[in-house]
């Protein structure tokens, strides 16, 4: 009696090649279901920032240095789903990159760009956040429009530069040569980053993101105790002032803002946590992480873009109401920056 033992085919990202990458494709369901997932995330990251930007840049009323920040902000959030997340959904369903290595360089300096200058974003905000709830008399003095300006100009400068200089000098790879040589073929785009590389950006994420926390605790404390001091005055006294009324309200405002922002903070630090925590352990220990835990990881991160635009939806009046003007098409009306999008509440 002759057995027949069939042989798993081997496939490569270019059968043509024999330079060619090892392809590990997915069954056709998961396949689907991965690609629209993956898909979900980048169309939500590129139309949900591009709203959040409209909405800002266009209603004059929401012209002041927090909501440049966070346009700024979703700008980064739009550039992370136009240059990096489709790409990145083709490399992790079909397991190959298609599209060169000039490209995967530039894919993934903008990959390392766009994170820290969300980073330096989220860490200026919490600065203005601080000051504007600590010290509101001071506050439009201390942080004014071109006070954001300059802050917005750091948060894209720093990012840019250091990721030009890490991924287009090489000096990210030194001492990496035999593993850069074993990783090298055809449809892979596998960056190789050494421990003194790896641990410098966990600095740069590491040291804002302290500051965040730490500045987001004191502001939460200082909310909490102005809200007693509200409730105070207003239970002593049966008639309120115009003037007091209105303070209560701006005061009631920006301590909302700040939550809001706070939700921002945490949802940044869960989607990318585990991606920092990963790639420093990784890198420390030879590089043991299974190739699915790391997808896992940095789709985390990635849909962290996607999540800032549903935040603001769900805690923002100001950012639904500018959603329907934007929608019904009445933003093309030559008076609608000047629509009040605010409620009175």
């Amino acid at each position: 009696m002759i057995s027949n033992f069939s042989q798993p085919v081997l496939q490569l990202c270019y059968e043509n090649l024999n330079e060619s990458c090892i392809k590990t494709p997915y069954s056709p369901g998961p396949r689907v279901i991965l690609y629209a997932v993956f898909g979900f995330g980048t169309v939500l990251a590129v139309l949900g920032n591009l709203l959040v930007m409209t909405s800002i840049l266009h209603f004059k009323q929401l012209h002041s240095p927090t909501n440049f920040l966070i346009a700024s902000l979703a700008c980064a959030d739009f550039l992370v789903g136009v240059t990096v997340m489709p790409f990145s959904m083709v490399r992790s369903v079909e397991s190959c990159w298609y599209f060169g290595a000039k490209f995967c360089t530039f894919h993934s300096c903008c990959d390392v760009a766009f994170c820290y200058a969300s980073v330096f974003h989220l860490c200026f905000i919490s600065i203005d956040r601080y000051i504007a709830v600590t010290d509101p008399l001071v506050y439009p003095f201390k942080f004014s429009v071109s006070v954001s300006g300059i802050c917005i100009c750091i948060s894209w400068i720093l990012p840019l530069v250091y990721s030009a200089a890490v991924f287009y000098t090489g000096i990210s790879d030194d001492g990496m040569e035999n593993l850069v040589s074993a990783l090298n073929c055809v449809g892979g785009c596998q960056i190789v980053v050494n421990q003194d590389w790896v641990l410098i950006d966990f600095l740069l994420f590491f040291i804002p993101t302290l500051v965040m926390v730490i500045l987001y605790s004191k502001i939460f404390m200082v909310a909490k105790q102005q809200a007693i001091k509200i409730e105070t005055s207003m239970g002593s006294s049966e008639t309120e002032s115009s003037s007091e009324s209105y303070k209560a309200r701006v005061a009631r405002r920006k301590r909302k803002a700040a939550k809001t922002l706070g939700v921002t903070v945490v949802a940044f630090l869960i989607s990318w946590l585990p991606y920092t925590i990963d790639t420093l352990i990784d890198v420390f220990m030879g590089f043991i992480t299974p190739a699915y835990i790391y997808e896992i990881c940095g789709w985390c991160a990635y849909y962290n873009s996607a999540m800032n635009p549903l935040i603001y939806a769900l805690f923002y009046p100001w950012f639904r109401k500018a959603i329907k003007f934007i929608l019904s098409g009445e933003i093309l009306k030559g008076s609608s920056s000047t629509i009040s999008v605010f409620s009175e509440k």
